[in-house]
């Protein structure tokens, strides 16, 4: 089970953007990388085409490496540790370590 799953809001805590917030795109469980939304933009060139004549310079998310990203906790709103509980039926669920509340 990871500690961060698609759709989660996350905080960036090194690199270029370190301390913005924004939401997971996809995870690459394999790589342990993560797609971040609008964060660790790389530009890309595009070759002529028909659909693009001129052919173009296009800003694209790159993937980020798991352990920059820590997941933001909906109470204490900021990046925080997580932690798993183990329910009574034997599921398991994320908890902040800060204050104990799931999400």
């Amino acid at each position: 089970m990871f500690r961060v799953k698609r759709d989660d809001q996350v905080v960036v805590i090194s690199g270029k953007d370190r301390g913005k917030k924004a939401k997971v795109r996809k995870i690459f469980p394999d790589e342990g990388k993560v797609i971040v939304e609008g964060l660790n933009l790389v530009k890309k060139t595009m070759r002529k085409s028909q659909e693009n004549p001129q052919g173009a310079i296009i800003s694209k998310e790159s993937r980020l490496p798991l352990d920059r990203v820590m997941p933001v906790c909906p109470k204490c709103n900021q990046g925080v540790r997580v932690g798993f509980k183990t329910a009574n039926d034997g599921s398991k669920s994320r908890v902040c370590r800060k204050c104990g509340e799931g999400f």
